[in-house]
């Protein structure tokens, strides 16, 4: 029969008991933060996420493969 690795399932108690306190230390710092009101002036440019490129025009230089 196999022997109970105690470390490692000390290190996985460790872990989640590190993940509850963060998760819990955000939550009390997030109820304390301010919602933005819905009257308040947006822009007018819509916010994307990514930027739109140009197309470059192709380099003569480089011989078509």
């Amino acid at each position: 029969m196999a022997k109970p690795n105690y470390s490692f399932a000390k290190r996985q108690r460790d872990l989640a008991k590190k993940q509850k306190k963060e998760e819990k230390l955000r939550r009390k710092t997030g109820a304390g933060e301010v919602q933005p009101q819905d009257d308040q002036p947006q822009d007018d440019q819509p916010q994307d996420d990514q930027p739109q490129l140009q197309p470059s025009p192709p380099d003569d230089d480089k011989p078509a493969a």
